[in-house]
């Protein structure tokens, strides 16, 4: 008998079942329908003996020292700070876009003072903020826009940024000074060994057993547990009762060159050429030392894996109902990027993980026996001797 059944060896998965297999004493089954743990986060060395992130690039930054000291019981780090090149205009210039980039693109000298007056001057003022369009043109105007963002965005989303939640923009700062980190968070580390060798330690456990290749439908029947954690798409787990909750996709290409370097930054970003989306050299992200590099290039599509949550007002209503039948589940807990219908960051993960187990755990202690004492019972030290009751 398992306490608990946890589909899905991604974060959520994998720390919910080391916090209840170290922490709580439970005993874990973890399921997962690919050949490996890690989730999307998932890296491995390739024919070429370069370490690459088969489902395009993770880079682990937070706020949270909470997050980043719970991390640090598994890996060593390694400091890394991500950096991105936008190709525009036979260009790459810095991205976020800052001082440099303004700069650079129109062959000017301004100040940090002056490139505000620069922004200022290209704004388009909005009387309320909707869409991702929005964000972008009364940020840095229309001429921007079209450079940077409206192309990129329409690869990534199969939509016109008029069409998308302003908060999709508004993830991409826009910046007068001449930081190009891409983040800006206290903690900006990548896992020295890499991420799946974290996950291997966070799921060394006696108490935690894992089943790879495996659809959590197909054993549940004749495998015991008492509860389930859920990660998976939340519309899927309830058989697509109201309709699919629709999902961009990705395709990867990835290749290996013979050089040591192949481009000047970890990512270059290709919002107006091309099919795909961006570039990315591994050797960067990883600081590996090898003759060869290996690259994967981003193509965005329709079908395929669930990668980003399209944020619409009409999705986000139907992930609504999806939700209330969940919170009537019982016996289930539904947690993570897919059971959540959100584009969460790593850390995001990681500490809806540490929330929820803190949750049951609160659950647990409110549920436990309370002590009652006989009157008169003495133990060997003299105090009462507790009966427990509700046993």
């Amino acid at each position: 008998m398992f306490d608990y059944l946890i589909v899905g060896a991604g974060y959520a998965g994998s720390v919910l079942a080391e916090r209840l297999a170290r922490v709580a004493g439970k005993k874990v089954l973890v399921v997962d329908r690919r050949n490996h743990i890690a989730g999307n986060a998932y890296d491995h060395y390739n024919d070429a003996g370069v370490l690459v992130h088969r489902y395009g690039p993770h880079i682990f930054h937070t706020n949270s020292r909470e997050i980043f000291d719970y991390l640090s019981q598994f890996t060593a780090w390694r400091a890394y700070e991500h950096r991105v090149l936008a190709s525009v205009d036979g260009q790459l210039v810095p991205m976020p876009i800052n001082l440099d980039t303004i700069n650079q693109l129109y062959g000017l000298n301004l100040t940090s003072m002056q490139v505000e007056d620069f922004f200022a001057s290209v704004a388009e003022k909005r009387e309320s903020i909707r869409t991702s369009e929005d964000v972008v043109v009364s940020k840095v105007g229309r001429e921007l826009y079209e450079k940077f963002f409206r192309g990129y965005t329409r690869k990534q989303w199969g939509l016109d940024p008029s069409e998308l939640d302003a908060l999709v923009t508004a993830r991409v700062p826009t910046r007068t000074n001449r930081d190009n980190r891409y983040f800006t968070d206290s903690y900006q580390s990548m896992p020295r060994h890499g991420f799946t060798r974290m996950f291997e330690n966070m799921l060394d456990h006696p108490n935690i057993k894992l089943m790879l290749n495996t659809d959590y439908r197909d054993i549940r029947e004749c495998v015991p547990y008492r509860a389930m954690i859920y990660t998976g798409p939340i519309d899927e787990f309830f058989d697509h009762r109201f309709g699919k909750l629709p999902y961009r996709s990705l395709r990867f290409g990835h290749e290996t060159h013979d050089v040591p370097v192949y481009q000047p930054a970890a990512v270059v970003n290709y919002p107006n050429d091309h099919a795909y989306t961006r570039i990315t050299e591994f050797k960067y992200l990883t600081g590996q030392t090898h003759a060869k590099t290996s690259i994967v290039y981003e193509f965005p599509q329709a079908e395929g894996d669930p990668y980003y949550p399209i944020p619409q007002a009409e999705n986000g209503a139907l992930y609504g109902r999806y939700l209330a039948l969940a919170e009537e589940t019982p016996g289930v807990h539904f947690v993570g990027r897919l059971a959540s219908y959100r584009y969460y960051n790593m850390d995001q993960v990681v500490g809806a993980a540490l929330t929820l187990f803190k949750k049951i755990q609160k659950a647990a202690a409110a549920a436990a026996p309370v002590p009652s004492y006989a009157p008169g019972a003495r133990n060997g030290t003299g105090a009462a001797t507790p009966v427990l009751s509700g046993v």
